[in-house]
């Protein structure tokens, strides 16, 4: 059923009432007596003849203020989504331009310099892989993301082991953990299920990780823990770490917004993990929230329905 715009459920409530008020009007006449009856005579015929035309003028005039306040909300609706399509193109571009121009760079040097010894070249061309591979990650992540903005119901849904999926992810990032002599702490309770998609329930937990590997600092400590509620799962994600200026966490999940924008480059982020984080989880129906850790660091606290058939 096609949801009513605001304007005609507006005109809608207020003819309601009218059609409502006629009705009493038409069947009673009296409100001082002890029972109500019908009334039978002329004037109050006249009365309601009156009522009715005043009602009708009254709607027909709603009615075209309500179509006028429809065409107002959506021209400002469009205007800010064309504000925001223009901010996330250039966005995309500005961050695209990096990787592009230092692909650009090392081969154009490269084929500039046939004398170059094997060792240089080698060390070009390793970092030409290098940031060839963060510009597929980026096109990956932007590609995500689309899917779930345009295409939310192509998505598969199916019946998700947390505990087994978050388990592949402590051994997939053990040794960038262990690079950075931090601790990744498994929580869970076993059998954590959800119903969702597979792909967007482990971007969730894999961008997690991999943005405290990338910014929580060294030697830090990293949890995760689920309490069970009737219909979902509540999880804590929190480091110990260095944390988020009380001001940057309203701003953190959204496209592109990056704390420090040299480090986070020089990192290896796309500077869409975390968007990609928020968007999949409200996706399934869940709500998240960044705020300061106990202590200190960074703490996230999301909801993912359960799986009704485990």
């Amino acid at each position: 059923m096609k949801k009513l715009s605001e304007g005609k459920r507006m005109w809608g409530y207020v003819m309601g009432i009218f059609l409502v008020y006629a009705g009493i009007f038409i069947l009673f006449d009296d409100y001082d007596k002890h029972f109500l009856q019908p009334f039978d005579e002329v004037s109050d015929w006249h009365l309601l003849l009156f009522s009715i035309v005043v009602m009708l003028l009254l709607g027909w005039l709603l009615f075209h203020y309500a179509h006028r306040m429809d065409e107002r909300i959506s021209r400002e609706q469009m205007a800010k989504q064309n504000e925001m399509r223009r901010q996330l193109t250039q966005n995309i571009a500005h961050e695209l331009k990096t990787p592009v121009a230092s692909i650009l760079g090392y081969t154009d040097t490269i084929l500039d310099n046939p004398s170059m010894s094997e060792a240089t070249r080698q060390q070009f061309i390793a970092r030409t892989n290098a940031q060839a591979r963060r510009l597929t990650a980026m096109l990956q992540d932007i590609s995500t993301l689309n899917r779930m903005d345009y295409a939310p119901g192509m998505l598969t849904v199916e019946r998700v082991d947390i505990s087994a999926l978050f388990a592949d992810i402590v051994e997939e990032t053990a040794l960038a953990v262990e690079s950075r002599q931090m601790k990744l702490n498994n929580c869970l309770p076993e059998d954590v299920c959800i119903q969702g998609n597979w792909s967007l329930i482990y971007s969730i937990f894999r961008n997690l990780v991999d943005n405290a590997i990338y910014y929580a600092g060294e030697g830090t400590t990293v949890e995760i823990s689920a309490e069970e509620h009737d219909d979902s799962w509540a999880f804590t994600f929190r480091d110990n770490g260095v944390g988020v200026a009380a001001d940057h966490l309203p701003r953190i999940f959204e496209r592109f917004y990056r704390i420090d924008k040299g480090r986070s480059r020089a990192l290896g982020g796309t500077g869409l993990g975390l968007a990609i984080v928020k968007n999949a989880v409200l996706l399934h129906g869940g709500q998240i929230n960044a705020v300061e850790a106990d202590g200190g660091g960074l703490q996230f606290d999301f909801t993912l329905k359960k799986d009704k058939t485990a």
